[in-house]
This record gives C-alpha cells, sequence and structure tokens, in this order.
C-alpha cells in the first residue's frame, strides 16, 4: 500500500470534496481517502499494484476537479513565496471588491423608483427604458465576468451528473440574465412600435440585480472561507522560524559557526547561556537549565547533565554544554511536529454542509420542473414567450440566495457574538462542529493551571517568615531562573526591601548560595542540601508532603541547617474547575492531557475532580491520544496553549487555543479564546449549538417561500384560477425568503452563555478530597465581647469554599478546638472568622481543619 498526497482545484463547498471522496472510493485499489476542502489538498491511500497516481488524477478530473501530484514542501519555504490558498484570498478579494463595485449601483438603479431613491432625469419615463434597461445589463456584465468561476464549476458538474450549489447559482443568475436580455428586446420592440403596454410591462421585468447582488452576496461568503485558507500555512511557517537558523559545532578542534540544515549526525554541537538547541542530541560536557515548555509544556526548566538528551528548538536558560547531534533535519523532533501538523490538517474532514445535501436533491429537481414546465406549456399550445417566462419564473424562485445567505449570515453573527465574548473562531466548519463535541481534552501547564510558577507555601524554623523571604529574593534576584522569578515577584508583592548580595554562585542542577550580611545562604534542591552535608532537620516529611501537592520545594539554609522551605508550584486558574464542571454538566467528557510528570498531573486531577488524566506525553502522543479518542467515534475539542500542543489542536476535530498562548498554537486551533479563560470554551461550545440550531431555521426560511411559489410559477394553477407567477414577484418572494434569513439570523445577537448552578466544590471522588485552601493570618483584632472580656479574632481567606456543606465542615472544625468561643464562615467573602476566649497557637487552628479533610496553606 502506498500513500499519496495530491492537490486539488476546483472544490467549491463541501459538497465538492464529499464527491470526489466517493468516486475515488468506488475505484477499485483505493482503501482510504481524506479530502480536505480548507487546504485544497487530498491524501489518497491505494494500492500501487492496482493503479497509479495518474489513474487518480483521471478520477478526480473525470469528477469535474483539477488533480496534481502534491511536491514535497522546502525545508525552508522563501517567505515571498504564497500558498495556493493565499493566492485564492487574494484573488477572492479581487472578486468581492469588484463585484461590489458594480452590484451596489446596479441595485440602487434598478430599486431607485419603487423606494423613491433620487436617480438621474434620463433613467426615468418610459422614453428612456432602453437607457434604464441597458444600464442595468452593463453593470451586471463585469460581476458575471469576474465571477465566471461559478458558470464554469456549475456548468461542468451540470454536465457531469452531479449539480451543486454552483450549477443552481450559474442556472439561475444566466437565466435571470437572459430574461432581462430578451426583456430589453420587448423594450426596443415596443418603443418602434409605439406599444407603451409592452415598455411598461417589460422595463418592470428586468432581473439583472437580483443576479448581480446574488453573485456579490455569495462572493463574500466565499471570501469569507478563503480567508480562513489562507491562515493555514502560517503554523507550520510559524513552526519552522522556531528552529535556529545557524549551529556551533566543533570540527578538526575548532568551533565553526554553520547553518543548522548542515548539521550531521554525530557532529560536536555548542551550545552557551541563552542560545537555542540546533537539533536533538545527548550532552557529552558540562550540564544546564533548558526551558523545554515551548515542547513539552512542563513550565519548570529542567536540569540537563552529561548523559542526557536535549531536544531542538529548546532554550538554554542557563550553563554551557556541549553534545552530540544525534536527530537532525528531518528527524529532529521540531520536524515531526510539523509533519503531524501538516498530516492532521489534511485529515481533518470538513462537516458536510447542510445546504450542499440540500441542494444535491434540490438542484435537479428545480431544473427539471423549469424544464418540464416550459415544454408542457409549449405542447399544450402557449406561447414561446409565455412558456418562457414561466420557465425563468421557476428558476428565478428557486434562485439559492436566501439559501446561500442561510449558513453564512448565522456563521458570521454567530462569530461576531463569539468575538464580543471574547472567542475569536477562525472558520465556520469549527463554529458548526463544536455542537458534536463528546470529548474535551485539556492542556495542564497554561491552560488548566496560569503556566507560570507563583509561591504558595513558605514553612520556617527559627527564623522570621518575612526575613527568609527578603533574604531569598535578594539572592534568587542574580538568577536567570524561573523558579528564582517566582521567589522574587513574591518578595515585591510584599514590598520587602532587599538586601545587597555580597558574593553568589550558581550551582548547575542544584541551586544556589550566596553570601547577604556576611552569612553564606543556600537554596536549592534535596541534592544541593545533600552535598552540603547540611542539617535537614524535620523538613523531610513537609517537602515530600508538598511534592505530593504538585508544588516544588525550595530549601532555604545556612551552613549548618535547614532554616526553612520556600514551596513554588504553578497555581490553577480560578474559572477551571467550573469549566471543567459546566462541560460535564453538558454531557461532555474532560480528559486532561500533560507533559509533566505523573505525580503533577494526579494532584492537578484530584485537585478538579477530573475523571482522567495521561502524563508525561510527548507531542505524537498527544496527537496519538486524541486520533484514539475519535476512532471510538466521539467528535474532539482538544484545548491547548503551547508549541507542543499544536499536533494535537490540529488532529482534533476543534482544536482550541489559549489567547495568551504561543502564535504556533494559536495558528493551528480554529479556535481562540482572548482571555485565556476556559469557560469562555464552554461558550464557545454553547454559542455553536445556538448558531446550528439558527442555521436549521434560517434554511426553513430559505425554502418555505420557494417551495409554495414553485407550483405557481410553474402554472400549476393557471388553467382553473388563471394565477401565474410574473418573474418579477418570484424575485420578490426570493428576496422575502432572504430578508426572513438574515432577520433570523440576527436573533443571535441575544445569545447568552449558560451557566448551571452546579456544586463548584473541588472534591468528587470522596469528601474528603483536598481543597485548596489560601491562608493567611490576618493581624490579630482585639474586640469588646458582649460580656466585656477581650477576645482575640483571627480572620483566615478561605478559597475554593462553595456549598453549605464546606462552610458546616469548616466551622465545626474550628469551633472543635479548646479555646474557640466562635466561628464564623461567610461563603459569599470567602472568609472564616474566629474569635477566640485565650491564645491557641495558628498551627492549631490549621491541624483542625486538615483533619477535617481540608488542606490548610
Amino acid at each position: 500500500m502506498k500513500t499519496k498526497k495530491f492537490n486539488i482545484t476546483g472544490m467549491t463547498c463541501s459538497a465538492c470534496s464529499a464527491r470526489i471522496e466517493k468516486n475515488l472510493n468506488k475505484t477499485p485499489g483505493v482503501t482510504e481517502v481524506n479530502v480536505n476542502l480548507l487546504s485544497n489538498n487530498m491524501t489518497v491511500k491505494y494500492d500501487e499494484t492496482v493503479l497509479s497516481e495518474g489513474d487518480i488524477v483521471k478520477v478526480v478530473i473525470n469528477t469535474g476537479y483539477g488533480a496534481s501530484s502534491a511536491e514535497k514542501k522546502k525545508e525552508t519555504p522563501d517567505k515571498n513565496d504564497k500558498t495556493d490558498a493565499e493566492k485564492e484570498f487574494i484573488e477572492m478579494k479581487k472578486r468581492l471588491i469588484i463585484s461590489f463595485i458594480f452590484a451596489v449601483p446596479l441595485f440602487y438603479i434598478s430599486m431607485g423608483h419603487m423606494l423613491k431613491w433620487p436617480l438621474p432625469d434620463f433613467f426615468h419615463g418610459m422614453e428612456n427604458s432602453i437607457t434604464f434597461a441597458f444600464t442595468q445589463f452593463l453593470l451586471a456584465l463585469p460581476v458575471m465576468i469576474i465571477n465566471k468561476k461559478y458558470y464554469v464549476v456549475g456548468f461542468k458538474t451540470l454536465f457531469k451528473g452531479s449539480p451543486n450549489m454552483d450549477s443552481l447559482i450559474a442556472i439561475g443568475t444566466t437565466a435571470a440574465v437572459a430574461y432581462g436580455v430578451f426583456a430589453i428586446y420587448k423594450i426596443g420592440y415596443g418603443l418602434g412600435h409605439m406599444d407603451m403596454d409592452m415598455v411598461m410591462q417589460y422595463s418592470m421585468d428586468l432581473y439583472f440585480e437580483s443576479a448581480a447582488v446574488i453573485l456579490a452576496l455569495i462572493t463574500l461568503g466565499k471570501f469569507l472561507e478563503a480567508r480562513a485558507k489562507g491562515r493555514t500555512s502560517d503554523a507550520i511557517k510559524k513552526l519552522m522560524d522556531l528552529s535556529p537558523k545557524t549551529a556551533l559545532v566543533e570540527r578538526d578542534g575548532q568551533e565553526i559557526e554553520i547553518p543548522v540544515e548542515e548539521v550531521e549526525k554525530g557532529d560536536i554541537v555548542i551550545v552557551k547561556p541563552g542560545q537555542s538547541v540546533p537539533v536533538d542530541g545527548t550532552i557529552i560536557f558540562g550540564s544546564s537549565s533548558i526551558d523545554e515548555s515551548m515542547l513539552t509544556g512542563e513550565s519548570i526548566p529542567v536540569e540537563r547533565k552529561v548523559g542526557d538528551k536535549v531536544i531542538g528548538a529548546s532554550i538554554n536558560k542557563s550553563g554551557y554544554f556541549k553534545f552530540e547531534a544525534q536527530n537532525v533535519g528531518d528527524d529532529t523532533t521540531l520536524s515531526q511536529i510539523i509533519k503531524l501538523v501538516e498530516e492532521a490538517s489534511s485529515s481533518k474532514a470538513p462537516i458536510s454542509k447542510l445546504a450542499d445535501k440540500i441542494s444535491s436533491v434540490f438542484v435537479p429537481i428545480v431544473i427539471s420542473i423549469a424544464v418540464i414546465s416550459t415544454i408542457a406549456w409549449l405542447i399544450a399550445g402557449a406561447t414561446f414567450e409565455f412558456a418562457l417566462s414561466i420557465g425563468i419564473a421557476v428558476l428565478v424562485i428557486s434562485c439559492p440566495c436566501a439559501l446561500g445567505l442561510a449558513t453564512p449570515t448565522a456563521i458570521m453573527v454567530g462569530t461576531g457574538k463569539g468575538a464580543e465574548n471574547g472567542i475569536l473562531i477562525k472558520s465556520a466548519e469549527a463554529l458548526e462542529i463544536a455542537h458534536q463535541v463528546k470529548t474535551v481534552v485539556m492542556d495542564k501547564t497554561g491552560t488548566i493551571t496560569e503556566g507560570k510558577p507563583r509561591v504558595t507555601d513558605i514553612i520556617v524554623n527559627g527564623i522570621d517568615e518575612a526575613e527568609m523571604l527578603k533574604i531569598a529574593a535578594s539572592a534568587e534576584k542574580s538568577s536567570e531562573h524561573p523558579l528564582a522569578d517566582a521567589v522574587v515577584e513574591e518578595a515585591n508583592k510584599r514590598n520587602l526591601d532587599l538586601y545587597n548580595v555580597t558574593g553568589f554562585e550558581a550551582i548547575p542542577g542544584q541551586g544556589l548560595e550566596a553570601t547577604v550580611n556576611d552569612t553564606k545562604y543556600y537554596i536549592g534542591n534535596l541534592r544541593l542540601i545533600n552535598n552540603k552535608n547540611i542539617n535537614i532537620n524535620n523538613f523531610e516529611e513537609k517537602s515530600s508532603k508538598l511534592a505530593d501537592e504538585a508544588k516544588t520545594p525550595l530549601y532555604f539554609a545556612d551552613e549548618k541547617n535547614v532554616l526553612g522551605i520556600i514551596a513554588v508550584a504553578d497555581v490553577v486558574k480560578p474559572t477551571s474547575l467550573k469549566a471543567i464542571q459546566e462541560f460535564e454538566a453538558m454531557g461532555i467528557e474532560v480528559v486532561m492531557l500533560t507533559g509533566d510528570n505523573k505525580k503533577t498531573a494526579e494532584a492537578i486531577r484530584k485537585q478538579l475532580g477530573i475523571t482522567r488524566a495521561i502524563a508525561e506525553v510527548i507531542p505524537q502522543d498527544k496527537e496519538r491520544e486524541i486520533r484514539n479518542i475519535q476512532e471510538q467515534g466521539r467528535k474532539v475539542a482538544m484545548i491547548g496553549d503551547g508549541i507542543n500542543d499544536a499536533p494535537a489542536l490540529a488532529r482534533a476535530d476543534v482544536g482550541i487555543a489559549i489567547g495568551a498562548g504561543t502564535d504556533v498554537a494559536i495558528e493551528s486551533a480554529d479556535i481562540v479564546l482572548i482571555r485565556s479563560d476556559l469557560l469562555d470554551a464552554v461558550t464557545a461550545v454553547q454559542l455553536s449549538h445556538a448558531t446550528i440550531r439558527n442555521i436549521k431555521q434560517n434554511l426553513f426560511w430559505a425554502f418555505i417561500y420557494n417551495t409554495i411559489g414553485i407550483p405557481l410559477a410553474a402554472g400549476v394553477f393557471y388553467g382553473l384560477l388563471q394565477w401565474k407567477l410574473n418573474p418579477m414577484f418570484a424575485a420578490g418572494a426570493m428576496s422575502l425568503s432572504s430578508v426572513s434569513v438574515v432577520s433570523n439570523a440576527l436573533r443571535l445577537k441575544f445569545f447568552k452563555p449558560i451557566r448551571t448552578n452546579n456544586d463548584t466544590s473541588i472534591n468528587k471522588e470522596s469528601n474528603n478530597d483536598e481543597i485548596k485552601v489560601n491562608v493567611e493570618s490576618l493581624s490579630d483584632k482585639s474586640n469588646n465581647t458582649n460580656n466585656g472580656g477581650n477576645n482575640m479574632k483571627k480572620t483566615f481567606i478561605v478559597e475554593g469554599m462553595s456549598c453549605g456543606h464546606c462552610k458546616a465542615a469548616v466551622e465545626k472544625a474550628l469551633k472543635s478546638v479548646d479555646g474557640v468561643e466562635n466561628a464564623a464562615v461567610d461563603l459569599q467573602s470567602k472568609t472564616a472568622e474566629v474569635t477566640l476566649s485565650g491564645e491557641v497557637n495558628d498551627n492549631v487552628l490549621k491541624k483542625a481543619i486538615t483533619d477535617a479533610g481540608y488542606e490548610v496553606a
């Protein structure tokens, strides 16, 4: 079996891609076909012993479209080169501008006398009828010429026996213009023979504006589609830009800088602080802290030493090292991600438009009725003029103005409403498919969490908390590590004035040592403490507990003892829990997918009550997981923010990117959440449901007038009741359906996201699951009680409480402590106020809450 990619030309709607797939699937030797309307290409899996590339191309051409073998893309494309999609966008923009330049004045002239708009005198009166009619014809011609593609494709597919929307557009507009030309001749005849009744009758039977406006509006919809297509290649370009353009290699004992494409397997590559790693390999000298977040999603840089692997495009934060190149060129991790994004984009089949499905039946029926009606009236003895007007009326009333507007108007209003809610919807397909989503897969770092380390806990022993933080921040200020940034940020938040550091040394892979006020301090991991033979005291158990909670403990020590721990973690966003609960309330399964370690993933999973979490996955694994879920017959939405999420975002039925994420993730996604709020993803799905309902209503209004009018236009009631639908009234009915469609679509402007009032408490698997509580022990306040005693009060700020059970549990736990006179919890302000009759240690109060099943941080 061989898999081959082909470029396709001539496709205009999902019915086109479906027709190509259908014909190729019937071809002997073809086992699988995926046609992508958005990127104008297809992937075919076939038996090369049965048929050749030429045979496949021939099948596509016989179906009515163009096909050619897709050439392999250049490794580093010229930025001035334009893709087929970008060329199509430029072409559609030109067609749209020209169409409206001529359609707008044409509409004004044709409708001006009816709507009492001011018009030049030479357009008024029967003596100027030829001028009035011929001017409209001249204005309609450029619109038809610039949009000739509808006629080429429409008539081509019609003659191939598989008419589509273009066929109906081509026939309807051609019929309208043909009848208009016929009317011009009748006006000329009437003026020549002084038959003013004929002149008046045919002056009102001009349908040039109907043809031009229909073409302009349909072109507007196609322009919006082309704009989406033109952006599909941006993600690939941005991914390619991430890779360093040069590499510093050691050859023949000398350091030389060469283009990254010339790096060979086995080369010794040198990476200095602040540089990007050019290719994949294994460190043979030195060590460093490397930021791999763009590829793995892990927010905290990882320590790499001799024997460890490094990934191309990751950033060397500190340290100097050499590594042996192993994966170069197309084999690097970044190249594999690029390939996955391309493949996933090509294989994502677009949704079949309901309008196209209807038109595949509607178009042949309408054409048949028009032909049969014309012939029947000729056989019945009617004049050719009468029979022709019958056929034209049938075609005009069924012309797909409203049908063409049904989907794009709802999509346009829906995407506009999304923008109002901070949701950028990049394609109509995304908005349509989102309502079918049954599984939402979420990245952890930067999506569920903030993606930025913060100080969550400070535990001290024998030193003041503020003093320890002040010394630690003073030392960390000289470090480039993101964990150091978190410590400094916390000190700034508390408005602490930092000390001058007289000695500083970074210890790669361990931490740092610094001299402050003539005292040497150490800040780092357990390995640093052990290597310096520092007494850890009783901090090991506390450190282990912090690690279980997905927090990174930083030991703070002098030369003899550990004095405290500063815990740093990537904290969960405030709205993540609510968003997950909203998805589950809608019957949508939530899965967490992360490149982080299993311990961290499990802690976050338990905290948010997520049913399923998959950890330690590389970009290829993420894409594979999405595919596995899709193979179970479920529509999947992927929410992510990093480069490592790009393949999964492209593979998913709907890719949703966090607005604060990388450009590559945003370009790979179909929907972007501008506010980086997961609740907006819930809104996007709900908006999709509302839009699809609106589209179906629009299709009803698009057909109801036309369907009722077709028998009338065909002259069914003429013999009995002398009812005959003038083509002008047929156009009126067509316009009325368009007004109904647009008016209905505008109702989407009143859309509001629905939020359930379900319990937002975090514990889901067990009532004793942890609730993260951020506690600030505020300054003690002395208040006079009713009995005149001086009672001390302590106030805790508690995050996570949401129901009466939480309130009762916290109050009961605190009241059970000796010395606590009263405890009052306020859910709205998220505070717990404790009134003490005597001195009670803070640790005792914290233990009471911990024993009740809650955790105090």
